[in-house]
């Protein structure tokens, strides 16, 4: 089978990439002519996978070009022309591609998988300034509630006018999670069908050891709450003075995080680590007797719950969007409310002084990983929705 995946970013350097990327090269070892198109923007500086490129900027041009990039679609029309796919799989854009991309996928079976709120929400979050879930439609609310700028505001809903118009270029919507799904369904996108992110395998980490030991992986930006987890990691150490939290990862408020933790008086206990290989990355996370998912916004999926889960780590998080789908509450670790500081050192203190309980919950966690999140569980799912919309289209 030939098949174009398209994205807005090809550097693996964030959860949505690292999945596309995993998909690439799962169909390709399953014997498929893959091809990826993406734009040349990165998030963070990166190796791109993409076989095909077209123009993309991170720069404040960005609101305009992710509306109009006339690159981005003669660029896929050539590929188009070149390739021609059997499928098309849309995954992340709107970022960087704009809709403009829509109009000639109507002559290819194709199919828009989202993972990210892009589609009901200009700034993509659904989640308001204050950190608090956003219920408005794309309109006048993202102006009155101070999301957008007037100049940004007009742009943003030109976009969502094209890709509403266009998006009938789709023949299948699919998503991540229950929570994804009702989400976009509820504004009038739909009926989406549910295929979930899927995690390479590997080895259980060893057993945990004597020191509780707490972390983070992930970007370091607003909606990932990190500071929420600062403030209860501090509460924490009133109950377990010995904890240590180790946080992976970098983003743009990197530096007010370190800055918040010496207020706290906590520098010592926390380490921030940074971006940092794959392997030192799970040298240092298979330490941990809890992995924490602080999250602000309702997250799409949680790519770094099932990694966590996967490793054999108990995971504590936010109880909201997908993570709601991934996390066995009291079975694989356990789901808190968003931004709560106190509940938050509530649920970690339980956690922390209690290593079996620890051990046990990581254990579920992984079997729960193995029987359902794999990459190869996604790649069937996935190939079994090609053949569907390959086997449709023949027959009309």
């Amino acid at each position: 089978m030939k098949i174009l995946l398209v994205n807005d970013y090809a550097t693996p350097t964030a959860g949505a990439e690292i999945s596309a990327k995993m998909l690439l090269d799962g169909l390709r070892n399953r014997g498929h002519e893959v091809r990826f198109f993406s734009s040349r923007a990165e998030l963070l500086p990166g190796a791109s996978y993409a076989d095909d490129l077209c123009f993309g900027t991170t720069s404040r041009f960005q609101v305009i070009s992710s509306t109009f990039n006339l690159s981005a679609r003669r660029s896929l029309v050539r590929v188009l022309d070149e390739f021609r796919p059997d499928v098309v799989h849309v995954k992340m854009f709107l970022w960087q591609l704009s809709p403009l991309i829509l109009g000639p996928l109507y002559d290819y079976p194709s199919i828009y998988h989202a993972v990210v709120y892009k589609p009901i929400c200009p700034t993509g979050w659904k989640m308001l300034p204050d950190g608090t879930r956003c219920e408005a439609q794309p309109g006048l609310p993202c102006l009155c509630d101070g999301c957008l700028t007037p100049q940004s505001w007009t742009v943003f809903m030109v976009q969502n006018l094209l890709w509403r118009r266009d998006m009938g270029a789709f023949d299948t919507l699919v998503t991540t999670s229950f929570a994804m799904k009702e989400r976009l369904e509820a504004e009038g996108l739909g009926p989406f069908r549910i295929i979930p992110n899927g995690c390479e395998e590997r080895e259980a980490r060893p057993p945990l050891g004597s020191e509780p030991r707490l972390a983070y992986a992930g970007r370091l930006s607003a909606e990932k709450g990190v500071d929420t987890l600062l403030r209860a990691f501090k509460r924490l150490l009133g109950h377990i003075p010995g904890a240590r939290l180790e946080i992976v990862g970098d983003g743009p408020l990197r530096d007010r995080l370190q800055e918040l933790a010496r207020r706290l008086g906590i520098n010592d206990d926390v380490d921030f680590a940074g971006p940092l290989p794959t392997t030192e990355m799970e040298r240092r996370l298979e330490t941990a007797w809890v992995q924490a998912v602080p999250s602000k916004w309702d997250e799409p999926f949680g790519m770094v719950a099932i990694e966590a889960m996967m490793r054999g780590t108990a995971v504590l998080a936010s109880n909201g969007g997908g993570l709601r789908d991934i996390v066995r509450n009291g079975e694989t670790g356990l789901l808190v409310a968003h931004n709560n500081v106190a509940a938050w050192a509530s649920a970690l203190t339980h956690l922390l002084s209690d290593r079996d309980r620890c051990e046990a919950m990581g254990a579920a966690g992984r079997k729960v990983a193995l029987d359902e999140y794999t990459v190869d569980h996604k790649i069937d799912r996935i190939l079994s929705l090609y053949e569907k919309l390959l086997n449709r289209e023949q027959k009309t």
